[in-house]
């Protein structure tokens, strides 16, 4: 289980000193329920169709180099929305028939790149459709190209995620008036588009509204090869947004639900005359990320205990700017990294910040935490220690990723920190920041700059 094999990776990670006074805070990925991830998404879509399906991971939800490469070796390719991105799918070995280019707001010189590399790309609005026109007839291209469309079919429980608002500002919005035939018109006019893009999904969204978005541009495809007479959209990016449930280490919903759920209610989706696309981000990576961090102090204010860590806002920075749409887990380790016992007990838990609101978990119930603890936040693989909030100039943490293999001797693991008998390797995806490249970052080599 995912569980005890993170409870093996934090005993050994301060066995082997990864967590250590030097350094308090580290970041951790399990590969094994990488792959376990990546392995259920393909599963969930061949169970339902045998077109050709890419699923293209969403970059910006671990920008990680090692972690691409770790997911095109399981069978995926990537989704990236900037020249960063795809510099970091390029340093990957991502090949660009692996690649799809998705932004609101791609420069000439972006789709360019993209058009001469033979990258997909989706349009994001008319303005870009423009432009790709004038790239297209000055050179040849081996891109697929489309557009992305909004089928306007609401909001999840998370404003400022939902992408498939009345108002939102990615995609084509179909139900605006004149659009729809618009679009329509776009493709009959452009013989080289070929694929339609939507993307509904995301935390706080609800399985059913991701369908129906999906239902929405798959009709709409229908509708444009009705028009054109043929088959010019061969295929549909449904994006991805698969929501996460943080509150547990039950992994729901799943890819087989989703799946099953859009063979249901867009059965023409799967029968074999659209190859798809998929763009999952975080439900690839959450589950498997758990940040670790030392207890530096405890105290008391106001009757409830505090325990003051080195892990708040710099990487946690959803959840401490707003909680109650991204709750996060703490769970409590002694300095061994044993999982702590005791009387569980009001508290809460903050991060190191020069801030009140930098705290991890409020009013939490756990064993009561003291100087030395290992707090670990568990679901963080995702969105979380990956895209470091500078705040204090804080470093930010390394990143390992860890295997725990089973020897069979129960001899407690020679030297992996593991008890029953099992190893755990760790692996380093990034080292922590140096000192010395905050400085670099923020100007160090320019002091005299501005006095001179």
């Amino acid at each position: 289980m995912a569980s005890s094999r993170r409870d093996l990776a934090v005993r050994a990670s301060v066995d082997q000193g990864l967590l250590s006074p030097a350094e308090p805070v580290v970041a951790l990925l399990d590969t094994a329920g990488i792959r376990a991830s990546a392995t259920a998404l393909t599963s969930a879509f061949a169970a339902v169709t045998d077109a050709p399906v890419l699923h293209a991971f969403a970059v910006k939800a671990a920008p990680l180099v090692p972690v691409l490469r770790l997911l095109y070796e399981s069978g995926l390719g990537v989704e990236v929305a900037s020249p960063g991105e795809l510099a970091l799918a390029r340093a990957a070995g991502i090949p660009p028939t692996h690649t799809v280019l998705d932004s609101p707001a791609k420069t000439p010189a972006e789709l360019r790149q993209a058009l001469a590399l033979g990258i997909a790309v989706n349009a994001d609005n008319l303005q870009e459709l423009a432009r790709l026109d004038a790239l297209v007839a000055s050179a040849p291209t081996s891109s697929p190209l489309g557009i992305r469309v909004n089928p306007q079919v609401g909001a999840g429980s998370i404003g400022a995620l939902s992408t498939a608002t009345a108002t939102s500002k990615f995609g084509v919005a179909l139900r605006d008036e004149g659009a729809r035939k618009t679009v329509v018109q776009a493709y009959l006019e452009r013989p080289w588009l070929t694929r339609l893009h939507t993307h509904t999904g995301s935390q706080g969204v609800p399985l059913a509204l991701m369908a129906e978005g999906v239902g929405e541009a798959y009709a709409l495809a229908e509708e444009i090869n009705h028009a054109a007479g043929r088959q010019q959209i061969d295929t549909l990016d449904i994006g991805g947004g698969l929501p996460v449930n943080f509150t547990s280490d039950e992994e729901t919903p799943t890819y087989a639900e989703y799946a099953r759920l859009l063979a249901d209610t867009v059965p023409g989706l799967f029968d074999g005359r659209y190859g798809l696309v998929t763009e999952f981000g975080r439900s690839l990576l959450a589950k498997h990320g758990t940040v670790l961090a030392r207890v530096e102090y405890t105290k008391t204010s106001g009757g409830r205990p505090i325990a003051v860590t080195h892990a708040g806002v710099q990487l946690a920075t959803r959840t401490v700017y707003a909680p109650d749409a991204w709750p996060l887990r703490v769970l409590a380790y002694d300095p061994e990294g044993r999982p702590r016992t005791g009387e569980v007990t009001v508290q809460d838990v903050a991060g190191p910040a020069c801030f009140a609101g930098d705290l991890l978990a409020t009013g939490r119930e756990l064993p009561l935490l003291h100087p030395g603890d290992v707090v670990a936040v568990p679901d963080t693989g995702a969105y979380y220690f990956a895209h470091h909030y500078a705040y204090n100039s804080l470093p930010r943490p390394g990143i390992h990723g860890f295997t725990v293999t089973e020897n069979g001797d129960g001899d407690g693991g020679g030297g992996g920190g593991g008890a029953g008998g099992a190893t755990v390797t760790f692996t380093t995806v990034r080292k922590p920041q140096t000192l010395d490249s905050i400085v670099a970052e923020s100007g160090g080599d320019r002091a005299d700059a501005l006095v001179r």
